[in-house]
This record gives structure tokens, sequence and C-alpha cells, in this order.
């Protein structure tokens, strides 16, 4: 038997770290310690249980853009391993992927069950031992790693990888302070802008293209807007929290942004004057805003659904402009998603030597996923980093 490799961790960079690990060192015993009762939790309801895989973003510079936090030193990473590769991997166990018009790529099943029964299936195939209800209490290390379960249980192991994923509260990365590293005080990534008892509430599951800007700030971000019965979220809406987490967390997530539902709203409102005088303003909507949102509009400019467009007032016109291109909305508070929440935070990527991903201050130890202070825009992304950095300490280990 050759070395013991214990994982801790049992999600999509610790299952994908130890299958790799397995299959190049078949002599090595490697076991994966889950907290919980069952593993792959986060895989099983990405995506609306479709699991997002990755995004359809081939170019390492191009594809390092979407990271808020590791920009910078995933470049590297992604050049040796990346979206083509992801693909190929799974392709060779018999996974095909799709991509979508966004991008985004999923297996063509549509179900994560192909993804955790491929993870599940290959870890048994390779010997990989999975231990559930094995939750971590104290790791010291003198010449192997003692590991030290809150079940009173204790193994040791030669090479260790830390893949807990992200923790919402700091006092969860204890463990890991103990052994020297240093945490980025870990704060909500990707979540819903809350409007409380907000008029357009009503309007929940409507989406609409826009460009949402935070005031104040150079932060802005275009894509679809999903209106929610507690706010505003969807694409455009997820990628703005992600990139102003930071700002968003000082201030306590009390905002004002703006959202521009139509560029060049004068334009198409003084044309509708002229061409359709006697038509009412109701049954002339831009093409690409459906009739509920239209009404929405027309009520937030505080104009009479009854109105013909002839008999639109200068005031009125302002009015309906500035509600399509520059729509004021004040924000208080965010929504999360419980089973899906990401992180912006973790161990600092200054300690960690982002071509093996070992640890600069403790040789053998590893790390990969989202317990880094890692995190990008939603759309498979934050997966890809995972994969990522768990195939680096696979071709690393030493």
């Amino acid at each position: 038997m050759g070395k013991r490799v214990v994982v801790i961790g049992g999600g999509a960079s610790g299952f994908f770290a130890a299958i790799n690990i397995a299959n190049k060192n078949p002599t090595y015993e490697v076991i994966i310690l889950e907290k919980s009762n069952k593993v792959l939790s986060k895989v099983r309801v990405s995506g609306g249980g479709r699991c997002n895989v990755t995004h359809a973003c081939f170019e390492p510079k191009e594809l390092s853009i979407n990271y808020p936090r590791g920009q910078r030193e995933l470049l590297g990473p992604f050049n040796y391993f990346s979206t083509g590769d992801t693909i190929s991997w799974f392709s060779e166990r018999g996974i095909e992927l799709k991509i979508e018009e966004d991008g985004r790529m999923f297996p063509i099943s549509n179900s994560s069950e192909t993804i955790i029964d491929c993870f599940t299936n290959e870890a048994k195939n390779l010997g990989v031992k999975v231990w559930l209800n094995s939750d971590v209490k104290e790791i010291t290390k003198e010449s192997e790693f003692q590991i030290v379960l809150k079940s009173g249980k204790k193994l040791k192991s030669d090479l260790l990888i830390i893949a807990t994923g992200g923790f919402p509260k700091e006092k969860s990365y204890d463990f890991i302070k103990e052994l020297g590293h240093t945490i980025e005080s870990p704060i909500p990534s990707l979540f819903t802008f809350n409007l409380p008892k907000h008029e357009s509430n009503k309007l929940m599951g409507l989406s609409s293209f826009a460009t949402v800007k935070i005031f104040d700030t150079k932060y802005k971000e275009y894509g679809p807007v999903l209106f929610t019965h507690w706010g505003m979220s969807g694409p455009a809406i997820l990628k703005l929290s992600a990139k102003a987490a930071k700002l968003l967390f000082q201030k306590s997530y009390q905002f004002k942004y703006s959202v521009e539902w139509m560029p060049n709203a004068e334009y198409f409102l003084n044309l509708n004057r002229k061409k359709n005088p006697s038509k009412k303003l109701l049954n002339s909507k831009p093409v690409d805003i459906s009739a509920r949102l239209w009404t929405y509009f027309i009520e937030r400019a505080q104009i009479s659904r009854v109105k013909n467009w002839a008999d639109l007032n200068k005031k009125e016109i302002e009015n309906l402009t500035n509600t399509l291109e520059n729509d004021v909305y004040e924000a208080n508070g965010k929504t999360t998603f419980k089973e899906e929440f990401v992180t912006a935070g973790g161990i600092k990527l200054n300690e960690v030597n982002m071509k093996t991903m070992e640890s600069k201050k403790i040789p053998q130890l590893y790390f990969c996923g989202e317990v880094l202070n890692i995190d990008a825009v939603t759309g498979g992304f934050n997966f890809q980093a995972a994969w990522t950095t768990a195939w680096l300490i696979s071709e690393h280990l030493n």
C-alpha cells in the first residue's frame, strides 16, 4: 500500500480531486471525509437540479474575467485545465455536455444525478473510501497529519486535501486557521436584491433583458432580470451581486440601483406618437417587453392605461422615458440560496502555490474549490474553478 490521502469535503472539488488522485496513483489509499450524511449536495441542486457543469468559455483569459476573487490567480491554472478539458473528462466517462444559448453547459440528460452517479461510481471503482458523518474537529501535523473527528475518532494521513467549500461564518474555518493559514472573512456572493412590499413583486416570474447599475459606483451588468415575490434576481442581478459583494456588504445591503429596460426609449415613444396617435399605449408595446411588464411601466410612470399616444403630454413622455431608461429602485436586504450559497472569502491565495494548489506554509497540505478565496459570477464558473484546482492537485501530489 502506498501513501494515504485524506480529502476533507465530499462536494464537487473533493470528489474530483479524490477520483483523479486514485486514478493516477493506484497504490494510494484515498479517503473522503464528509461531515453530513450525504455527498455532492451542491451538485444535486445546481442549475435547478440539472447541474451547470461549466461554461462554454474556452479562452483562459476570457474565462478568468468571470471571477471577482481569483481572476489573476486562476489564469495560470486555466492554461492547464480549462473548459475543454472538463468536457473531455466527462466525455471519456460517457457523459456528453450541451451548450445552452447563454453559454451554460449541462449534461444532455438534464439531470444532476448523471454527474453524481458518475462521481460515486468512479470513486467506488477506484477504491475511494467515503466516510459520512465525519466532521473534522482538529488537525495537527508532525511527520504526518493527525486528524481528530468530532466523534472522537482519529486517523493519520500522509497527504491532506481540504475541499470543504465556502463557509458563511469565519468560525467554521478555525481548524484551518489553527494550521497557520489566514482567512479572508467570508461574505455572501450571488444573491438577489430585496424590495420588500414593492409594487414590482406582483410581476413574480417575469423576466426581461436589462442593464442594472449600482448608484455611485462603476458596477453595472447586462442580462436577464427576473422579478420575484421579494425583489429582483436573474443572471444580471446575480453577476452584479458577485462583482459588488464587498461594497454591498459594507452598505448592509441598503443601496440604490437603476435599471435600463429599454435604451433609446424616447425615440420609440415619439415614433409611436407620430405613427399611432389614435392607438392606446397599452396596445403598442415594444416587441421584446411582455404585456404585463409594459402595463407595469405605464402605471409606474403614473400614466392612465386608457390613454392614446396622441394624448400624452410632455411630462408623461418624460416620466415614461425615465422609467424605461433609468428606473430607480432602493434595495433593502438580500436573499441567498441556502443550498447553493457562494461566499466571497476563504483561504488567502497568496498563501497557496497556484501551480500545484499546495500550501506555502505546510508541505503536503492542499486546497481546492470554494474553500479558497475564489468565487465567480453565475453560469457554471464556480464548478469550473473546482474542477481546475482539484485537477492540479492530482497532477502535482507528492
